[in-house]
């Protein structure tokens, strides 16, 4: 009995399908202000404006100093931004999900929306080079190009897309406004906890708002990839599943008994009849003619053991004494009748 996840699938009923999310005018609207928003915060980094000297403002009033009651709590929570633990707890809950509703987009869009995280988070970051509040140099610059990697927050995005990515899974318009209020909470404590701590400025928590919305929103134009991804995957376990039913050969190891061939008579040949011939004290040599006309092949049988006779050699043993009782008064059969005395003279 197979016990692997996908034998599980076979056996479940099929649920009704998750109702994947479309780009509609609505969402496309929302995407493209949001974009726009996040090129606004990046530029105004850029240009040292205002956004830079409040994030200085803010450092310097070090709010970790002002509260120092629920620093100890805040450490815990922000492990709900880092990447590692949050993907994990999701991903389970994800994967039963799979397990049930007979399906691998939840698992593969949660794959998607984190690879999309990395490659668009992760180059910005590298590419700006921002350092964060505890390594900065100079009051009132942008810490720009410094071989930093802290603009855009990865703990705040990382929080909107995985938790965030709950809300666009939801089987129904109910769920995914409970999840959506639930998943923007988390990630407004986490990018605040952040300033909090002095891990990064408030631009940094603001963009990475901004990022993870942008995922969030894009997905639709990805799932197209994501459905030809699952059907790949289980036409690559059908193929998988057949070719382990199938047997190969095995070849038969040195000295066991080789099977029949062809060549040898059947069982209906040698019901049709066969002829003996005595082949000498040997052995005997039987002959056997098919009924389709063809060649007759011979088989010698093997020699008798030594020092016994054949059977059609010995000669017949005969009782040493018969049963009945003797008669003297009746003829042996083929003997000459007894001489009877002549009556008179």
């Amino acid at each position: 009995m197979r016990t692997d996840i996908f034998a599980r699938l076979d056996r479940e009923p099929e649920p009704p399908k998750i109702e994947t999310p479309r780009m509609s005018p609505h969402r496309i609207a929302l995407f493209g202000g949001t974009l726009a928003f996040y090129l606004a915060i990046v530029i105004a980094v850029l240009m040292s404006s205002w956004l830079v000297t409040l994030d200085w403002k803010v450092m310097l009033f070090r709010p970790y100093q002002q509260w120092p009651g629920i620093h100890a709590f805040l450490d815990y929570y922000v492990v709900l931004g880092q990447r590692g633990p949050t993907a994990v707890m999701v991903a389970c809950w994800l994967g039963w999900r799979s397990w049930r509703q007979h399906t691998l987009r939840p698992l593969l869009t949660l794959g998607a929306s984190l690879l999309l995280l990395n490659v668009t988070v992760g180059a910005v970051k590298i590419g700006l080079g921002r350092l964060g509040p505890h390594y900065a140099t100079q009051i009132g610059s942008a810490e720009l190009f410094a071989g930093g990697d802290i603009f855009p927050s990865g703990h705040t995005a990382n929080a909107v897309v995985t938790w965030g990515i709950l809300a666009y899974l939801a089987a129904t318009p109910r769920a995914r406004r409970y999840l959506s209020a639930m998943s923007a909470i988390v990630s407004l404590g986490v990018g605040l906890t952040t300033v909090y701590l002095g891990t990064h400025w408030l631009s940094d928590v603001v963009l990475g708002w901004a990022a993870g919305l942008l995922i969030l929103l894009g997905l639709p134009w990805v799932e197209p990839l994501i459905t030809r991804a699952e059907n790949w995957i289980f036409a690559a376990r059908e193929w998988l599943s057949a070719r382990g039913r199938t047997v190969a050969p095995q070849p038969a190891p040195a000295g066991a008994p080789r099977p029949a061939t062809a060549g040898l008579p059947s069982m209906g040949d040698a019901a049709q009849g066969s002829a003996r011939e005595p082949a000498g004290a040997g052995g005997h040599q039987t002959t056997v003619v098919t009924a389709t006309g063809g060649r007759p092949r011979a088989h010698t049988a093997p020699p008798a053991h030594p020092g016994h006779t054949a059977r059609s050699e010995r000669t017949p043993v005969t009782p040493a004494g018969s049963r009945r009782p003797p008669h003297t008064e009746r003829t042996p059969r083929g003997g000459a009748a007894p001489a009877r005395p002549v009556a008179g003279g």
